[in-house]
Parts: C-alpha cells; sequence; structure tokens
C-alpha cells in the first residue's frame, strides 16, 4: 500500500515506523530528536520504554529483537548518545540482530563546525554497523526509513544507523509513504542440491555445525528434521546452545571458548562439514584452526560474504536456512550415519556425567536443570561463571537462550527487561557476574517502571574474573587491575524498587531461587562467591596457573 501524506519529517519517521510494525522502542530523550518524541506522544500502537543509559536502550532493544524476531528500534542523541550506544550496535552487528538505531543530530548549518556535541557517524559506525545514513532532506524520510528497516532484516540481519539532523526533523512536506518490508527468503538451486547430494552421500562421517542463522530464520524444526532423517551428529556454534534440545540424540555439544576436547577431536574426525547459518567465528572455530584443510566443507547462509570468509568451501549455497534443509532433507541417499551419531552423544553424554564440580557455581546450575521453568528465557552476560552455564545448564527446545557472541558485558540485566516486554508471560532469568552486571544494573529501575520483572543471579566474586583467570595462564601470581570492592547488590535492587536476596551458600540457593519464581517484581539475588577457589568450570586458580607460559 502507498500512500501520501503532508506532515512533520518527526512524524514521519513514526508512521514509518508503524508501517514497519514497531511496537516498542527504547530510549535515553535528548533535544535532538525532541520532534520524533512528540509524534509519539498522544498514539498508541508504539509504547516508548525510557531507559537509564544508552547501552541498557540498545542492549534492551537487541534483546527485545532477538525475542520478537522484529526490528528492534533504539533512540539516542549526537555524539555522547551514539558513543554509549555504540556496545548494543557492535553486539548486534556479530549477532546479526535486526536493529535501526535513530541518533539526533546537530542542525545542518552546523554540520562540519564540530559543533556541540557533533559526530560524522558514518565515520563512527562504519565498522559496527550494516549500514548508516543521514537524512538532510525532509521529504526523503519516508524513502530513508523504510529503506533503513530493509536493509536490517534482509540478507544477514544487522543494525542500521539513521542520523536525524534537529531542524530537518521540524520541517513540514508532503511524504510518499511505501508498502512495509517483504524478506526475501531465496533458496538452493537445483544444481545446488545435486552437489549436495553428491558430497553428503559420499561421506562417511558427516557432522553438522549450526549458528545464529537458524535461528534468525525460525529454522529450529527444519533443522531437527533434517539431523533426525539422517541421523546427524549436531554441534551448535558459540553461544547458539538453543537451536536444538540440548537432550535431543543429535546434539553432541556447544563449540564455544575453550571447548571440550573430545567435542573438538570428533569434529576433525568428520570427513564432511555441513555449516548451515554460522560465521565460523574466531569462538566457534577455536581461533580458526577446527578446519583440517582435507575436510570437505559445505556452507550455507543467508548471506554471500559470510560464505568463504572464514574457510573456502567446496560447495557454497547463498539461501534461507529453512529452505535450504527442507531441500537437503528431501534428497535420498543411502548413507546410514546412525552409529557415528551414537559414538558423537555417547562423549557428550559421559563428558556431562563428569562435568559438575562442587563449587556453588555448578550448584546452580544443577538446581536449575531441576528447577528452572521449561519454557523461560535465558540471557547471559560475560564473565566466567558463564563456563558453568555452557557447560552444564541444559537448554531445552523450548527454552530461549540470548548471550552475546562478542562477549559484552552489561548485556544480561537490559537484553533480559527486552526479552521480558517481549514475553510478559514468560519467566526470564538474567546470568550476571559483578563486574559485568554493575555495567547496566541501574536497568533495574526501567523493568520495575515498566512492570517487567526478571530474574537476576548475579555471581559475586569480587573480580573481573576472567581477565584474573587469563593473568594467572599467562602471567602466574602477578596480579594486577582485577580486583573489585564489595557491594550490597541485593541493597542496591531494592533502592530501585526490586527485591534484593543474598545467597551466602549452596543450601541457601533453592529456597531463594523458588522465592523468586513467585515474585512479580524484578529479583535479584546476590550470590556469594568471593571466596570459591574455581576460577572456570572444573578448574582452579591453581590449576590454570601457568598453562599458558
Amino acid at each position: 500500500m502507498r500512500y501520501q501524506k503532508t506532515m512533520t519529517a518527526g512524524e514521519a519517521v513514526v508512521e514509518c515506523m508503524k508501517i514497519e510494525n514497531v511496537s516498542r522502542a527504547f530510549t535515553v530523550p535528548g533535544e535532538s530528536f525532541l520532534a520524533v518524541l512528540d509524534a509519539l506522544e498522544g498514539q498508541e500502537s508504539i509504547e516508548l520504554i525510557v531507559n537509564r543509559h544508552e547501552g541498557g536502550a540498545g542492549f534492551m532493544a537487541e534483546g527485545y529483537a532477538r525475542s520478537t524476531g522484529k526490528v528492534g528500534v533504539a533512540m539516542a542523541t549526537r555524539g555522547v548518545g551514539a558513543a554509549n550506544i555504540s556496545i548494543a550496535v557492535h553486539t548486534a552487528f556479530q549477532d546479526s540482530t535486526p536493529m535501526v538505531v535513530f541518533l539526533g543530530q546537530v542542525k545542518r548549518e552546523f554540520l562540519g563546525r564540530e559543533g556541540f556535541q557533533e559526530v560524522n557517524f558514518d565515520h563512527n559506525f562504519n565498522e559496527i554497523a550494516k549500514w548508516t545514513t543521514e537524512i538532510r532532506d525532509s521529504h526523503r524520510v519516508p524513502e530513508l526509513v523504510q529503506k533503513a528497516f530493509r536493509v536490517a532484516q534482509t540478507g544477514r540481519p544487522g543494525p542500521v544507523i539513521v542520523s536525524l539532523p534537529e531542524d530537518m526533523l521540524t520541517e513540514t512536506t508532503t511524504m510518499n509513504f511505501g508498502p512495509p518490508t517483504s524478506i526475501p527468503a531465496p533458496s538452493p538451486s537445483t544444481i545446488e542440491v545435486e552437489t549436495f547430494k553428491r558430497l553428503f552421500g559420499a561421506a562417511k562421517k558427516p557432522i553438522v555445525i549450526a549458528g545464529g542463522g537458524v535461528s534468525s530464520s525460525e529454522g529450529e524444526l527444519a533443522l531437527r528434521q533434517f539431523v533426525e532423517k539422517f541421523k546427524l551428529p549436531l554441534i551448535a556454534g558459540f553461544r547458539r546452545q538453543g537451536i536444538i534440545d540440548n537432550d535431543h540424540e543429535a546434539y553432541i555439544g556447544h563449540m564455544g571458548l575453550a571447548a571440550a576436547p573430545t567435542l573438538v577431536d570428533h569434529f576433525k574426525e568428520a570427513d564432511l562439514v555441513i555449516a548451515i547459518g554460522t560465521r565460523l567465528s574466531e569462538a566457534t572455530s577455536q581461533d580458526y584452526t577446527l578446519l583440517r584443510w582435507d575436510q570437505t566443507l559445505i556452507h550455507i547462509d543467508i548471506d554471500e560474504n559470510t560464505i568463504g570468509k572464514v574457510y573456502p568451501p567446496d560447495l557454497g549455497i547463498v539461501s534461507h536456512a529453512v529452505n535450504a534443509l527442507q531441500a537437503f532433507t528431501d534428497v535420498v541417499v543411502e548413507g546410514d550415519w546412525s552409529d557415528w551419531q551414537k559414538v558423537c552423544r555417547k562423549s557428550h553424554s559421559e563428558l556431562m556425567a563428569v562435568e559438575t564440580d562442587d563449587s556453588i557455581y555448578s550448584h546452580v546450575m544443577e538446581t536449575l536443570n531441576e528447577e528452572l521453568d521449561p519454557n523461560a528465557v535465558i540471557t547471559c552476560d560475560a564473565g566466567n561463571f558463564a563456563t558453568w552455564l555452557h557447560n552444564q545448564l541444559v537448554i531445552k527446545d523450548s527454552h530461549l537462550f540470548l548471550g552475546p557472541t562478542n562477549g559484552a558485558m552489561g548485556y544480561g540485566i537490559p537484553s533480559a527487561i527486552g526479552a521480558k516486554i517481549a514475553e510478559p508471560h514468560r519467566t526470564v532469568v538474567s546470568f550476571n557476574g559483578d563486574g559485568g552486571g554493575m555495567m547496566t544494573i541501574q536497568e533495574i529501575e526501567t523493568s520495575v517502571r515498566h512492570k517487567a520483572p526478571i530474574i537476576i543471579l548475579l555471581f559475586d566474586n569480587q573480580n573481573y574474573g576472567t581477565i584474573r583467570m587469563h593473568q594467572e595462564m599467562y602471567y602466574p601470581d602477578k596480579v594486577i587491575g582485577t580486583a573489585l570492592g564489595e557491594v550490597d547488590f541485593a541493597k542496591v535492587a531494592e533502592g530501585m524498587g526490586a527485591i534484593g536476596m543474598e545467597v551466602k551458600s549452596k543450601d541457601e540457593f533453592l529456597p531463594a531461587f523458588q522465592k523468586a519464581l513467585q515474585q512479580d517484581r524484578t529479583v535479584l539475588i546476590d550470590i556469594k562467591c568471593f571466596e570459591e577457589n574455581y576460577v572456570a568450570n572444573r578448574k582452579t586458580y591453581e590449576d590454570v596457573k601457568g598453562s599458558k607460559v
């Protein structure tokens, strides 16, 4: 549907949001885009979520986008707001999350004069955004804003930056609006399917590794049907454990940081690798050492630039993940890989049976495997606590798991709030360390004000624990810059209207978590682990000390 309307440019920005079915926008307000805020006032289709920090607004929009599959919309003001929100833009870029970030800009006549808070956003965001644009002509607002939504969603999804000069937003003109974005879904060609069939049928030990492209295309069911039909072993890329139920017979592990040696061995043992919806990133590829030179690689991705970026494929297919998986499932081959799948699955099962240690981190994961709502949303910040989560927490197919592949600290709390706003009837649990949690803890007040209750598990070791671990590995006993002070996080949460709890021992966690599940407000459980000797899953400081020297 195409139509014309006479309105201000600020009103046209909001009109474009409505065309693209935006229902939430996240912001720290600024005077540079008051005309957009004014257009949002009084209308009922878009709820404005007001944050405490632009980084929180960006992470919240990213978590919302990944929970809904819709574009996350965030707004910030000029160079200072843009600098704060940039960590979330980088997260969305590496996680292929569709976002449109509107940034207020100085007046057009001030551009290039180093005006108040002026930044050239095109230069500033060139490496971490999918596309940037600055709208200097008011009549082009529909054209460029609708293009921003189209670019964010099509091909490999990602963040788009739209710069809005303050004086441009107040101009009135006739606007020409187009239809909402239609997302292309390419399929493999006939010859590509035939080549896949030939390579697949010749394989003795094929293995599948899948990433975020499966989730963003809602391809989990198609992936499961593919590996079930052919009895294939399946590996999740870094922080992509939610692609299949971790109890499924095909699932053999998570290829993340310091992946299990048996998992890496099985991968290297394979003669055919089918990589779908994954960048084969630094973490997933174990520092780009994972594939042998003589392994056959079939790489499927929605983005032609991703294929061959790290490893040259024997067959590269630009395709929507669902369409590719369905085409592959329909091929007829004579191979039987059930024994190979069982061998790989057995290794994973044996590893899971011995992964626990006697730390409070392990106890928490064991408890959650029993107590966690099967429909829960799980968000994960960056920190050494995550090694226990990645190795021990069993992600079910009904769970939604959100974790930043760029390791951004401060992600856990705001992304959980964004997920709760998107999925108000689901339990949302956020895993955080005291380092990352403190970076965006102020967004607890946002969750209280917007009635989006979450459960925050905060592992409080008074350390930047991951960095401390690496110091011990490379520079044993020479610790500097990683110690943190004591904080009463329960009282901090209470000061913002949430419920604060403190857990000092293993036997205190279960009753605290069960109580948290009964609340209708955000709950922060401060898990004291300062005296814990474990620095990573099944590893103490003594275990890692000097290991990289």
